[in-house]
């Protein structure tokens, strides 16, 4: 019989990546979701019954361990951006990794991969970062043997990040960004899956892997370079921090006075801080080039998913070439 993984959170943006990979492998792939009838897509990326989503609640011992049960090796790509009623970083990204963790040390299993995120520090003022240190922590606690990937900002076809900020340039002639001096080393999210797969596979040295793209741009830079493949010309303005704080602290206290009705998914206090600082590969760190993975550069990915926010989506290539046929 095949061998099997378990994905925890393997319908996300980079799980699905995984869950596929893992499938051409010929792995079974048991995807642990909290809501599987929205992750009924994962079903194609296999033959019928290799890759099956299944309900998990991570915040709790008994459901994180029946999804792993008979599993050879485990992925946690549970992560969140943004606080949302029971779902806040502590319970996921610290308590929810080590969660899976020990429940696998137990049951056995040998091998697992843990997505954390470059930022990852116990020291930092931003309690994303934090809770992601403090998984990482108990990840190696329970499984010293653990591949941890931190990766830089991921972009593909399903990103919040291009996709975001593209959509922005359709309804206004200005780009406001704060940190618009912090830089980047965006990642595309296929060779992160690449990279988790070589981990499960037992291709990867245990340990921690900081996952960047070949190019380090500031986020003025990367904006810059979005607005050239969608072929729109937008006023980019850098906004200063102390307008975000202010920003920031309006629309938390919206979330918090209408009981998370509002979700606040514009800006909030703990992600301004993380954009004060570098995103990009630390000096001697273990990275793409360990695992054997050229990463895919932003000019080679961008236009195959950014057509659509073109004036003429798919076709303004075509028109442009024909424009510049006639001159």
């Amino acid at each position: 019989m095949s061998k099997l993984v378990t994905i925890y959170g393997g319908s996300g943006f980079v799980g699905r990546y995984i869950a596929r990979r893992m499938a051409n492998e010929g792995w079974r792939v048991r995807v642990a979701v909290r809501r599987p009838n929205e992750a009924i897509f994962v079903k194609t990326y296999g033959v019928v019954g290799q890759v099956e989503p299944i309900l998990c609640n991570i915040r709790d011992d008994a459901s994180v361990a029946s999804a792993m049960h008979g599993a050879d090796a485990v992925v946690n790509c549970v992560g969140v951006l943004n606080e949302l009623g029971k779902n806040g970083f502590g319970a996921v990204q610290a308590e929810g990794a080590g969660r899976i963790a020990r429940l696998a040390a137990e049951q056995g299993i040998s091998r697992m991969v843990h997505i954390s995120a470059i930022g990852a520090d116990a020291n930092s003022d931003s309690e994303y970062a934090r809770t992601k240190a403090a998984g990482e922590a108990a990840v190696l606690t329970h499984m010293p043997g653990a591949v941890i990937l931190r990766p830089s900002v991921i972009f593909g076809t399903e990103d919040q990040f291009f996709n975001r900020f593209a959509g922005m340039t359709r309804i206004s002639p200005f780009l406001p960004i704060f940190g618009a001096d912090t830089r980047f080393q965006p990642v595309f999210v296929d060779d992160v899956a690449q990279a988790a797969v070589k981990g499960v596979l037992g291709q990867a040295a245990p340990g921690v892997c900081e996952l960047g793209g070949p190019e380090a741009k500031t986020f003025r830079e990367l904006m810059q370079q979005m607005l050239g493949v969608i072929h729109r010309r937008r006023i980019i303005i850098g906004l200063p921090f102390w307008v975000g704080r202010i920003m920031a602290g309006v629309l938390d206290m919206l979330k918090f006075i209408s009981f998370q009705l509002f979700p606040n998914n514009i800006l909030t206090r703990d992600q301004l801080k993380n954009l004060r600082r570098d995103n990009v590969v630390s000096e001697g760190a273990k990275g793409f080039a360990d695992l054997g993975i050229e990463p895919a550069s932003l000019e080679s990915v961008l236009p195959e998913y950014l057509w659509k926010f073109r004036p003429s989506g798919q076709y303004d290539d075509i028109q442009n070439s024909a424009r510049n046929l006639r001159i």
